[in-house]
């Protein structure tokens, strides 16, 4: 067939692609039973919501069996173009599901989603495995082992598990999970990193931390009553056309927006009293970003960067995320045990679920829309409620103490929910089923896991590590890790967003981590060394003049009082003291504890001031018994 191509003027593969993708579309229109190629027009539906959504799914379907590579092997090509053809028919599918009301065609519509999705898989398989004209990827480098103790492959490695999924618009839940889209140098990881108040942007293809957004100074210049900055980076979410990112500072009550793509700082808009985090409706057209320290949702215009209105929800809600077909917002709360979902249309709560206790820092939405997950940081739970009416609490699951976030995954393995656990220092992973999700696997990670997101194919998973100022790339397919990445200091959110950068390096704006990157980490466990009677990690961060210590401490008695002291010694009596920060742990027997002042070289000094060192004593309120005690190498 080559050589034919090459005598009727060359391209004799892209030739026949092209003829059989032709012949492929009226294939396809036939077993849609629309009766026409699927290349024509796509029909304009009424302005119904349903009819919005579907024409929005036919034009995605159109365009990406259009963008399908073409091979010239009729197998791949028939995978290829066939995926998208059946993931538009999962869009309508789902639209009926969301709109309908006819019990049979709900009923065809549910098999139309799971037995279309299982063919999706077979296909992607296929593309995964098939021999491809592409070259093959990169040998991996020699592993190292990350300071958990686990095996990966240098940050230069080419990671295993880079999806096969062919790119698409967000559709059903890519407003909170990205398109359903391999793995790619387009795609970025971003961390907010919230002591060093810089936004880190890592290349997920390398997995290499590109540079850092800086958008505010540390302390003390950021307590200048003159600062401008933004004060305790701290939530991210994206848009839906994946060009902007919202960022949420804490202390400055703000809300940045930052382009993607290059980089840049679009705008900032000021609202209440410590937001966050904050989230784009599925449409684009609203950010809407809780304000914790207060009872309100600020509903934020985008482009007017303005706060146009304000929604009312218990006391302290944490966090964000819609419905993928933006019919609902889902916002859990810090102080309150309730969350909240709230009709979009008209602004108000519509049913209020009981948490199992008050603190619940985020939430995850499943791409179909029918789970929503949410943890409790203080009583080391995570609870999933049916994410539509009538909406109900499914199950709770005992997760572990300083539960942190959580990300819910879909790939060829099935559906699975991913959860941060500081006290134990690992990611939890339970595949999906309703009221009755079941562990699979446990990841050992490093120092107090936090944020957590999955790329849009779900073959990876991202973890920040809040007290090793590092994020982990995980192999979602494999459940183990690949690589260990250094950031700015103390990630708090972390989001994955594909096709970030559609084009050019998109390296412009970042700089490197400078001060960011000084920093000092030790761990604190009980006389004897019996994890079950307490233990801490601490990281011990620059922020120029000063340093900024921050330990994430758990198997303490509930709600004694307790005294973290810094020491001469180790030893009793411990020469003098000076006490750092006194705290309570909380009702799961965990707590996250901050000081500042000049700490990071008497705590992790160089072996030539090994003679001025100190150390980290923990003790009850009033007591001089240890509880906790430094470990030394």
């Amino acid at each position: 067939m080559r050589d034919i191509g090459a005598r009727r003027g060359g391209g004799g593969p892209r030739r026949l692609g092209v003829l059989g993708a032709a012949a492929f579309c009226v294939l396809a229109a036939a077993c849609a039973g629309q009766g026409r190629p699927h290349h024509g027009a796509v029909p304009q539906m009424s302005g119904s919501a349903f009819g919005a959504e579907v024409s929005e799914s036919m034009r995605r379907m159109h365009r990406d069996m259009a963008a399908a590579p073409v091979t010239g092997d009729p197998d791949r090509d028939f995978a290829a173009m066939m995926i998208p053809h059946h993931l538009g028919a999962v869009d309508m599918a789902r639209a009926v599901l969301l709109h309908g009301r006819d019990p049979v065609l709900r009923r065809l519509a549910q098999e139309i989603v799971v037995i279309q999705r299982q063919e999706i898989d077979v296909m992607r398989r296929h593309l995964g495995t098939a021999p491809t004209p592409t070259p093959a990827p990169a040998t991996p480098a020699p592993a190292t082992t990350t300071p958990s103790g686990t095996a990966t492959p240098s940050a230069t490695a080419t990671p295993s598990g880079t999806g096969t999924g062919r790119a698409r618009g967000p559709g059903p839940g890519g407003a909170a999970t990205g398109p359903t889209v391999a793995v790619s140098g387009r795609d970025r990881v971003y961390t907010a990193d919230q002591t060093s108040n810089t936004v880190s942007v890592i290349d997920p293809s390398t997995n290499r931390l590109l540079g850092v957004i800086r958008l505010g100074d540390p302390v003390p210049a950021s307590l200048n009553p003159l600062y401008k900055g933004q004060l305790l980076v701290h939530g991210l979410g994206f848009s839906r056309d994946l060009r902007t990112l919202a960022v949420v500072s804490i202390a400055s009550n703000s809300v940045t927006l930052i382009d993607t793509a290059t980089n840049r700082v679009k705008g900032v808009v000021y609202i209440g009293r410590s937001p966050h985090e904050a989230f784009f409706t599925p449409d684009g057209k609203q950010v809407w970003a809780t304000v914790r320290g207060q009872d309100y949702v600020s509903v934020i215009d985008p482009v007017g960067m303005r706060e146009i209105r304000r929604v009312r929800t218990a006391n302290g809600p944490g966090m964000v995320l819609f419905h993928p077909g933006g019919r609902y917002a889902y916002v859990p709360s810090s102080f309150t045990p309730e969350v909240d979902v709230v009709d979009t249309r008209t602004y108000r709560v519509v049913a209020r679920l009981p948490q199992a206790s008050p603190f619940s820092p985020n939430l995850s939405v499943s791409r179909d829309g029918r789970e929503v997950w949410f943890t409790l940081k203080d009583s080391g739970t995570t609870q999933v409620m049916s994410g539509t009416p009538p909406f109900r609490v499914l199950t709770t699951l005992d997760t572990g103490p300083i539960t942190n976030h959580v990300t819910l995954v879909d790939n060829v393995n099935g559906a699975f929910a991913y959860v941060t656990v500081g006290e134990e220092n690992v990611v939890k992973v339970y595949r999906r089923d309703g009221a009755n999700p079941r562990p699979v696997a446990t990841i050992p990670t490093g120092d107090l896991p936090h944020g957590v997101w999955g790329s849009g194919d779900g073959t990876r998973v991202y973890v920040g590590l809040e007290n090793q100022d590092a994020v982990l790339a995980i192999d979602a397919l494999a459940n183990r890790v690949i690589a260990t990445i250094p950031v700015g200091q103390q990630p708090q959110a972390l989001v994955y967003v594909p096709r970030a950068v559609p084009s050019g390096p998109g390296t412009s704006g970042l700089v490197p981590l400078g001060v960011a990157g000084r920093n000092g980490h030790i761990a604190l466990i009980a006389p004897g060394g019996d994890r079950r009677k307490g233990h801490a990690t601490v990281s011990v961060n620059s922020l120029g003049p000063l340093d900024l210590l921050e330990m994430a401490v758990s198997g303490l008695r509930p709600g004694e009082t307790y005294t973290l002291w810094l020491t001469d010694t180790r030893n009793a009596p411990y020469g003098s003291r000076e006490a750092l920060a006194d705290f309570t742990a909380n009702i799961a027997g965990a707590q996250v504890v901050q000081a500042i002042g000049l700490l990071r070289e008497p705590l992790t000094p160089a072996n030539a001031d090994r003679d001025r060192r100190r150390f980290l004593v923990v003790t009850k309120r009033g007591a001089t018994e240890p509880v906790l005690l430094q470990r030394t190498p």
